[in-house]
């Protein structure tokens, strides 16, 4: 989708070439700035009772006397603030959907000014309301026509909305990017198209990628790994792809942030078979890979100053006769050894190796993303990710950085008192801790293999996607992540 910003003054609206207007309107009142032809309307719409100035509604107008677009409509915020206007954006493109509309034109009225927040929001609107899944799916509705937005901004504001709208329409590309890999099924997501996607999104953006196959993969050591790829007739693949925005060595030299993504392309729980209710939702556990790949390629359009590695992980979970067992004892390529309890727990297992492989690149700091655990589920429900880490600095980047992306996550508890559900009588560690605090023991588990990083770990498990009527991923956490790396540009 074409994004851009068209400065406008007063009186503009009747010259505004679009094939339609979204007003959001902030408040409760119809504002005194509105051209007379908009105020006109709206003021009609209130009294005939189509319009109510309260947050969430919204209303179509058609066609008004002195307004070029023939189509208008008008959302009402709360407020100001982005996560109000994208809420009534969303509601307003709602009503037009369907209609033809190619050209969008937005404006916002109420508030002072329109800052790269409220602009970055209306992008990521825009973009939401036009992704629709057709891979496997070819009698699904057509995609909305609408393929560009205009938003119109007092001059004044022109360079912090560009910003904003630049910002927001590289985190949709990689949204819908996430979305897509995460909503296709399991027999065409497998770890080999996994990669080659990742592959595609590299080369078309720019970026440098290895992948490494089974033999590559037991050269390195990475025998926990291996162990829950075993049981599959698929290959296993590790993906890494590289952006380079600053220096690597010499002057100006800059360490990588690292991020880390569980690719479970299919789990069904391994030899700790899963329940047969919901099972199809497991192709949704390589969401935290999807927002990795889909991460990279916000950051490569949006060119910060700095250097990012991209590590994904990816293999199947699955039961055969030569599967990892309960009892199983592996060794990790760290040289730990782990005693599986449960084969259903293999998302460490993956990830533990992951980020011992990270070490080599001397981070500056390192973020796995992993569909990890039920318990984050019932902990947090689906408004939150999970957030753990060590380092109060590294939290409080990521808190920030979700509050700003609107993609939010809350930090966890990682006392030293929940390791000890950790312990084996037959190798360093359990895989598990028992079912008390299973958000928390899982990332116990990793943080054993962290000792060398500033470190964080991201349990989407209840974010990445929904369930029911409106199944699907949501292409968290995207928005934070790449809020999070853009922070860290010097």
């Amino acid at each position: 989708m074409e994004i851009q910003t068209q400065v406008t003054a007063a009186g503009g609206t009747g010259k505004l070439v679009a094939d339609a207007l979204l007003l959001v309107i902030v408040g409760d009142t119809v504002p005194a700035t509105l051209d007379a032809p908009l105020a006109e309307g709206v003021n009609a719409a209130v009294q005939l009772g189509d319009l109510v100035l309260k947050p969430g509604k919204a209303a179509y107008l058609r066609q008004l006397p002195g307004v070029k677009p023939p189509r208008v409509a008008v959302a009402v915020a709360k407020n100001g603030g982005a996560k109000s206007l994208k809420a009534a954006a969303a509601a307003g493109i709602g009503l037009l959907k369907g209609l033809g509309v190619k050209h969008l034109a937005v404006q916002v009225a109420g508030t002072d000014a329109v800052d790269a927040a409220m602009a970055e929001a209306l992008a990521l609107a825009a973009a939401d309301a036009v992704y629709v899944y057709r891979t496997t799916k070819p009698s699904a509705e057509a995609a909305p026509a609408l393929t560009r937005l205009t938003l119109l901004v007092a001059r004044a504001d022109a360079d912090a909305a560009a910003a904003g709208l630049a910002r927001g329409a590289a985190i949709a590309e990689g949204v819908a990017l996430t979305r897509e890999l995460a909503n296709r099924p399991g027999n065409h997501c497998t770890p080999t198209m996994l990669a080659a996607e990742a592959r595609r999104m590299a080369r078309a953006n720019g970026l440098k990628i290895e992948v490494l196959d089974r033999k590559q993969i037991e050269a390195l050591g990475m025998g926990s790994f291996l162990a829950v790829a075993q049981g599959s007739d698929e290959p296993p693949k590790f993906i890494v792809m590289h952006y380079q925005g600053a220096p690597l060595k010499g002057k100006g030299a800059q360490a990588p942030l690292v991020l880390v993504g569980k690719g479970i392309t299919f789990d069904s729980g391994g030899i700790s078979l899963k329940p047969g209710e919901g099972m199809d939702e497991m192709k949704f556990d390589m969401g935290g890979a999807a927002s990795v790949v889909g991460t990279m390629r916000a950051v490569a359009q949006l060119k910060p100053k700095l250097n990012l590695v991209g590590i994904v992980a990816a293999c199947e979970n699955m039961p055969s006769g030569r599967a990892l067992k309960p009892g199983d004892v592996v060794t990790s390529m760290s040289g730990q050894t782990i005693e599986v309890l449960n084969t259903d727990a293999e998302g460490r297992l993956i990830l533990c190796d992951a980020l011992t492989y990270a070490e080599r690149f001397k981070p500056a700091a390192v973020v796995d993303i992993a569909t990890l655990t039920g318990a984050c589920v019932i902990a947090l429900g689906a408004v939150h990710s999970g957030m753990f880490s060590p380092d109060d600095a590294l939290a409080a980047e990521l808190l920030a950085a979700g509050n700003a992306a609107l993609d939010t996550c809350w930090r966890m508890p990682l006392d030293e008192e929940y390791d000890e559900s950790l312990k084996s009588n037959f190798a360093d560690m359990a895989n598990i801790g028992g079912r008390p605090g299973g958000a928390i023991t899982a990332a116990m588990f990793l943080k054993r293999f962290t000792g060398k990083l500033r470190w964080a770990h991201l349990d989407i498990a209840a974010t990445a996607w929904k369930s029911g009527a409106a199944k699907g991923a949501t292409g968290r956490p995207v928005g934070l992540l790449t809020h999070w790396v853009l922070s860290q540009a010097k």
